[in-house]
């Protein structure tokens, strides 16, 4: 008999026991692999984040060195001490496969030369031109932060003391780390105001200790034939233009100890004109160092009524610029130093000037006298 033909209740007695013998087996489970996947990832993306979040030291604890990459190494060893760095690379090693010994970190350069006050915005002011010295709001002058320190003539126990100054640096970059090379940290240097280098060499000459002063062009008689250079402060102009071009030389670099006169004959002989410069040097704490090339010069009048440090110097060394002569002025100027107690002799640039004076220091001591910076006798000349 068919399942059709059958009696209803065989049919169904017949489907209960079909479903009981089905329902017998276990059915099969679906496993959700995907969602499980993603589950984990993001608990793993939440640690990581709660790590950063949490911990000072997201590293781990493997030892890590920050070291500065130069962009050069030249061979001159002045301009590899000022070498400007490209940036900061950070190193972390896996302590057991790349270990750091204790001495694989470099030792920070000795900047105890270089004042930071040079940027410090105290002792700045912004103009139109760049930044140029100020006296700071605790009335700290830049003439007493940048002179170097050393022996005065009230502080020298009666030994003569002689300053050097070295002018017309900047405008030759080789030339100029040379002569800071060579020379006595003692000796001053002068920069003019339009070398293509400043950054460099400045940095190199205040690196290696020397004080620095600014030159600033001053109109000569026989102006134009006989021209200082760009910016030439002259006489019978509005004393805002000559400021205007004073300030825009005074930017040229920061952390100079004050001016000296390039040329200028004929500007400093006319107080008018050289007046209000003298005034605003006063005003931001600099001194003045003329060179000595006019006795017309009214300088000193107008230093001592502005309250500005102010030396003159005694001898210009190198006007015969050969070893011979210059040996011979700075001998004359030993004898100066020991009539009066003090003496300032300037030299160019030159090589030949540069060796002779280096020479002739070697045995300074010796001969019972002491270089010193032109600042220091720049403060016997006011007193």
């Amino acid at each position: 008999m068919t399942d059709l033909s059958a009696p209803l209740v065989r049919r169904k007695a017949r489907q209960a026991k079909a479903d009981a013998s089905a329902g017998s087996a276990l059915p099969r489970r679906h496993i959700p692999v995907t969602r499980i996947a993603f589950g984990l990832v993001a608990l793993i993306a939440v640690g990581v984040t709660a790590r950063i979040m949490l911990v000072d030291d997201p590293e781990g604890g493997r030892p890590s060195a920050t070291v500065d990459i130069a962009g050069s190494n030249p061979a001159n060893s002045v301009a590899g001490a000022v070498s400007m760095p490209l940036g900061e690379v950070t190193i972390t090693a896996d302590p057991e496969m790349y270990p750091v010994a204790p001495d694989a970190v470099p030792e920070p350069a000795d900047t105890a030369l270089i004042d930071p006050a040079a940027l410090d915005p105290e002792m700045l002011e912004e103009t139109e031109f760049g930044a140029i010295p100020r006296i700071s709001g605790t009335g700290i002058r830049p003439f007493d932060v940048y002179s170097r320190p050393s022996d005065t003539p009230a502080t020298s126990g009666g030994k003569p003391l002689i300053a050097i100054v070295v002018s017309g640096l900047g405008l030759n970059t080789e030339g100029t780390l040379d002569a800071i090379s060579k020379l006595p940290e003692e000796v001053t240097l002068a920069f003019a105001p339009y070398g293509k280098t400043l950054e460099r060499t400045v940095g190199a000459a205040r690196a290696e200790g020397h004080e620095l002063f600014l030159e600033v062009p001053l109109e000569p008689f026989d102006y134009p034939e006989n021209d200082p250079g760009p910016d030439t402060l002259l006489t019978g102009q509005a004393p805002r233009d000559n400021l205007s071009k004073l300030f825009k030389v005074m930017s040229s670099f920061p952390g100079y100890v004050g001016l000296i006169n390039n040329m200028g004959a004929r500007f400093t002989a006319s107080g008018a004109d050289f007046g209000p410069m003298m005034e605003e040097l006063g005003a931001r704490g600099l001194g003045y160092l003329d060179d000595g090339s006019s006795n017309r010069s009214l300088a000193p009048q107008l230093a001592r009524a502005n309250r500005v440090p102010f030396g003159r110097v005694n001898t210009m060394i190198d006007a015969n610029p050969a070893r011979a002569p210059i040996l011979a002025a700075l001998s004359d100027l030993e004898q100066q130093a020991r009539d009066k107690g003090y003496a300032i002799g300037i030299i160019s640039a030159l090589p030949v000037s540069v060796e002779a004076v280096t020479e002739w220091a070697r045995g300074l001591g010796e001969r019972g006298i002491e270089i010193v910076p032109a600042s220091a006798l720049m403060a016997g000349e006011q007193s």
